[in-house]
């Protein structure tokens, strides 16, 4: 296990932290306008080490935004078919079209971080990634692709304790998985991985942006607010919304009692 210091957490305020996240979801609202009304296509990578808190970022900025506009793409095991494609192959359908952003909740460097450290892929596939990935996501941003990527940073004792806090909370033991417990093992082997893939991979067209995430709440506003800063935007300008009256009506309700209502418990 590594021995590296624990980075002293920052705290932030309860109140605090509320009144900031909702302000920039606000500003998420009018990006996604932007993104809409200009034919933007954003794609958002979110990776690091299991328990950093790429699920929590992702949620906190979709929670409140159409559901066609912004996508979550988290990908699950590759069938024996997926397996046999070009490695970037199944990740090209969740690229999105124009007045569209998607936050992939994982990505291709799977093949080079967990993939790699599992024993999932081979060195020569390893070698091809390094390879082609530049010139892959190259592609992606010639395209019109505003393409951000964001490794969330955790350090080896706050990711412990909060394995600890899933085996112990119900409500969260299913996002432990084996994979999860064997990761700890090799914590080593994932922080080699990480430090050779942005070698290969942190290039000036297409960096890598790490986001310190041991305080939750902190790294989610930073990471909220620091997205908001890479793609310029203005407000869209709307016309008021009258709401209709309802025309003299005739129909007569339906009874509850031919209907099959739900017991009230509450």
């Amino acid at each position: 296990m590594s021995t590296d210091r624990i980075p002293e957490k920052r705290r932030i305020d309860k109140k605090v932290y509320v009144k900031e996240l909702h302000l920039l979801q606000l500003e998420l609202i009018k990006l996604q306008e932007w993104i809409k009304l200009k034919g933007l296509k954003v794609v958002v990578l979110f990776e690091g080490r299991d328990a950093a808190g790429k699920g929590g970022i992702i949620n906190r900025i979709s929670m409140n935004l159409n559901p066609r506009i912004c996508h979550v793409a988290a990908l699950g095991k590759p069938s024996e078919r997926e397996e046999s494609q070009w490695y970037f192959q199944r990740y090209v359908p969740y690229l999105p079209a124009k007045g569209e952003m998607v936050l992939f909740d994982r990505s291709w460097y799977n093949c080079v971080g967990v993939d790699r450290v599992m024993g999932f892929t081979t060195p020569d596939q390893w070698e091809e990634f390094y390879e082609s990935c530049p010139a892959f996501e190259e592609m992606l941003i010639r395209s019109g692709i505003i393409l951000v990527k964001y490794w969330i940073s955790v350090s080896d004792g706050e990711q412990e304790r909060r394995f600890k806090n899933r085996m112990d909370d119900p409500t969260k033991r299913w996002k432990l998985s084996p994979m999860d417990l064997k990761s700890r093992l090799l914590w080593d082997e994932y922080s080699r991985a990480k430090d050779i893939m942005f070698r290969h991979c942190d290039t000036e067209v297409s960096p890598w942006f790490v986001v310190p995430a041991d305080n939750k709440k902190i790294a989610r506003l930073n990471c909220i607010s620091h997205l908001l800063s890479l793609i310029p935007y203005e407000s869209v300008p709307h016309e008021p919304i009258p709401l209709p009256e309802r025309e003299n009506s005739t129909y007569v309700r339906t009874a509850y009692g031919n209907q099959k209502i739900i017991p009230r418990k509450f």
